[in-house]
C-alpha cells in the first residue's frame, strides 16, 4: 500500500501544491486507487510514479469542486488512452448526475465501463485482500471519510517441519499455509494452524476530508496505521475553521490522539500559510505536535508505504 499526494492545496492550487487526490498503489495487483480528484489531478498523475492505466476505483469524499473538478477529465483521458477496461466511483448522491450532465454537454464518449456507487455509512467495498468502509464527516455538504483495512494474512509457513513430518508438497502445503486442516493419503489429520507463524496483521490506512473535529472521525480512524487529515487551519484561525466547517492543525492531532493512529498526516492547507507569511506550515506543524508528536506535513508528490515509520 504506497500512498502518493497528487494535492495538498485547499480550495485553490498554488505554485507548489495542487487541490486534493490521492493514489494508494497496490503493487501486488496491479491497481491504483484514487481519493478525491482535484482539478489538475490528471497532470500531476504524469508528473509522478503513479499510471493512470492502472487506475480501477475513485473515492470522492464530497461534491466541492476542488475534490472533483478533475474527474471528468481524467476519466476522459483514460479513454484516449485505451487502456482502462472498468472504473468504479464512490462517492455520495448526486455525483452520478454530475457525471452524466458532464459527458452529456461536453459529448464525451468512454471507450470503457464505469459504474458510479453512492457511498453511505458503513461498507463501501470489499474483496479478498481488502475492505473499504465510510463514516459520514461534518462539513458543509454531505461528506465522508474513507478506511481501507488490509485483511489480516496466515503467518510465514514452516517448510521444513513439514519436510520432516514427511507430508508431501503441493496444494497440501497450500491448505496447511491457509491454516486448514488436511487428511493424508496414510491417514494422519495435520492442522495447518501448526505450521503457520503468527497472522500478519493488515495495515490500516484512513483519509478525512473536509471535515471539523468530529466524533465519526475518530470512529472511522481507531488503530490506524497511518490517518490523512485535512489541516486547513492554523489553530489561531479557529473561528474561520468553525465558520467554514474545516479543521484546525489542534482538531486534526487531537482525532489522531484520540484514534489512537501511528501516524497523522496533516494536508488540506490553506493559502494563506505560504513561506513569506506571518503564519506558515511549519507553525500548524508545531501546534499538532504539541497534542500528537507522530505529526508530519504533506507536500506533493509525497510517497511513503503504509505500515512503515515515518521520519519527522
Amino acid at each position: 500500500m504506497q500512498i502518493t499526494f497528487l494535492g495538498t492545496s485547499s480550495g485553490v492550487p498554488t505554485r507548489s501544491r495542487n487541490v486534493s487526490s490521492i493514489a494508494m498503489r497496490l503493487p501486488q495487483r496491479a491497481e491504483v486507487w484514487l481519493f478525491d480528484c482535484g482539478e489538475g489531478t490528471q497532470h500531476q498523475i504524469m508528473r509522478s510514479d503513479v499510471r493512470a492505466s492502472q487506475i480501477t476505483k475513485i473515492f470522492i469524499t464530497h461534491m466541492h469542486g476542488d475534490h472533483i473538478f478533475g474527474l471528468m477529465g481524467l476519466l476522459a483521458s483514460c479513454g484516449l488512452a485505451g487502456d482502462v477496461k472498468h472504473i468504479d466511483i464512490y462517492g455520495p448522491p448526486g455525483l452520478n448526475d454530475y457525471l452524466n450532465a458532464c459527458q452529456r454537454y461536453s459529448e464525451t464518449r468512454l471507450a470503457y465501463s464505469v459504474k458510479v456507487h453512492a457511498v453511505k455509512q458503513g461498507l463501501v467495498f470489499a474483496n479478498d485482500e481488502f475492505e473499504v468502509t465510510c463514516a459520514p464527516l461534518k462539513h458543509r455538504v454531505t461528506a465522508h471519510g474513507f478506511r481501507v483495512t488490509e485483511k489480516d494474512r496466515p503467518g510465514r509457513f514452516d517448510i521444513d517441519k513439514a519436510k520432516a513430518l514427511d507430508i508431501p508438497p503441493g496444494p497440501i502445503y497450500a491448505q496447511l499455509k491457509r491454516g486448514e486442516t488436511v487428511t493424508l493419503d496414510d491417514g494422519r489429520r495435520i492442522d495447518g494452524k501448526e505450521f503457520c507463524g503468527s497472522p500478519i496483521i493488515g495495515r490500516k490506512f484512513v483519509y478525512c476530508t473536509d471535515t471539523i473535529y468530529c466524533d465519526k472521525a475518530v470512529a472511522l480512524a481507531k488503530d490506524a496505521d497511518v490517518l490523512i487529515h485535512e489541516a486547513t487551519f492554523a489553530h489561531q484561525d479557529a473561528e474561520l475553521a468553525i465558520q467554514r466547517l474545516h479543521s484546525t492543525s489542534t482538531m486534526a492531532a487531537q482525532v489522531a490522539l484520540n484514534a489512537g493512529v501511528k501516524d497523522l498526516i496533516m494536508t488540506h492547507f490553506s493559502p494563506r500559510y505560504a513561506p513569506t507569511n506571518a503564519i506558515t506550515l511549519e507553525d500548524l506543524l508545531t501546534e499538532a505536535r504539541m497534542i500528537f508528536a507522530n505529526t508530519h506535513l504533506a507536500y506533493d508528490f509525497m510517497t511513503f508505504e503504509v505500515g512503515s515509520s515515518l521520519k519527522k
